[in-house]
């Protein structure tokens, strides 16, 4: 079986099979389409480029930038105890903005120990005698008595209302040591409970005769013992915020702790008014505010997680 040659369309192609010759309608040539490059091709070629260029410098960015971010990091953990002074002293100074804050926004709080100290000084001459020596031999005792039970009617709400609304919690859970927290919170009690009333004493002294000499000594000796008092009760404090009531507990707890703080304080009014030497006396207060310094705000530390976790 032989074929012709393709002739041009519209002719007959010829077979010979078996020496007879047959007829074939021509087929159509079906010719593909050329492929032409599509338009914008070079365009598209630049764009590709472009786009592989653009990832190429991206990720030199990236690589350059994570660079740099170590470096920045290995530069901020370089000076870790700087951030945390710098820390330490704003979360000190923010607790004592805030106690403060409160306070007096709780004025009742605040002069209710001082009325207290006010009222028993101006009834106290009343129930005994109006006579001067006899209330000068009292006073120093009595001044510092009323002063110590004025300081303990405060203690209570040291931590009590932190505890309530859970601002004593976030404390614990602070980065910043609870130490640092706890004696800011302390002195805050202090700057409106104890230098008021060491403030106020020598007003108070006039009305129980005490003489013109003694009424530095009176105030200096107030200060510094009602520090150590804060300092020293806010251990009971600690220790009782949990309770339901826990006034009559803190009471028992840190009274018989005051005792040798009152026999030195007292006693430094005495010596002033016979004339004798106080050095010794407010020297020996010194002493007991620094050891209340060193060891009470750890003591109040332990105490409140005690409190808290149980």
């Amino acid at each position: 079986m032989s074929w012709t040659e393709s002739v041009p369309d519209n002719s007959v192609i010829s077979a010979i099979h078996g020496g007879q010759t047959t007829k074939i309608a021509p087929r159509e040539r079906v010719t593909a389409p050329s492929r032409k490059p599509p338009l914008g091709t070079d365009a598209c070629m630049v764009e590709e480029k472009g786009l592989h260029s653009s990832l190429h410098g991206a990720s030199n960015s990236s690589s350059h930038g994570s660079s740099q971010s170590s470096e920045t990091a290995q530069q901020v953990s370089a000076v870790p105890l700087r951030e945390h002074n710098g820390g330490l002293m704003t979360a000190v100074k923010a607790t004592l903005v805030r106690d403060l804050t409160l306070l007096l926004r709780r004025r009742g709080e605040v002069l209710n120990p001082l009325v207290f100290f006010a009222l028993v000084i101006t009834l106290f001459p009343i129930a005994i005698s109006p006579d001067p020596e006899l209330l000068a031999v009292i006073a120093p005792g009595l001044l510092w008595v009323a002063a110590l039970l004025a300081a303990l009617l405060s203690l209570d709400s040291l931590f009590r209302s932190d505890y309530d609304d859970g601002s004593l919690e976030q404390l614990l859970l602070a980065p910043q040591p609870l130490v640092a927290l706890s004696l800011a919170k302390v002195a805050v009690h202090w700057l409106l409970t104890g230098l008021p009333l060491a403030l106020m004493a020598p007003i108070l002294g006039i009305m129980l005769a005490l003489p013109a000499g003694s009424y530095a000594v009176l105030a200096l000796s107030l200060a510094l013992g009602t520090a150590s008092l804060s300092l020293i009760g806010a251990i009971g404090a600690a220790l009782t915020v949990g309770l339901a009531r826990g006034g009559v507990l803190l009471s028992l707890l840190v009274l018989p702790l005051y005792i040798p703080v009152l026999i030195f304080g007292a006693g430094a009014v005495q010596a002033a008014i016979f004339g004798e030497g106080v050095s010794a006396h407010l020297a020996i207060l010194g002493a007991l505010l620094a050891a209340s310094l060193m060891l009470a705000p750890w003591a109040i530390a332990a105490s409140l997680r005690i409190s808290i976790n149980g």
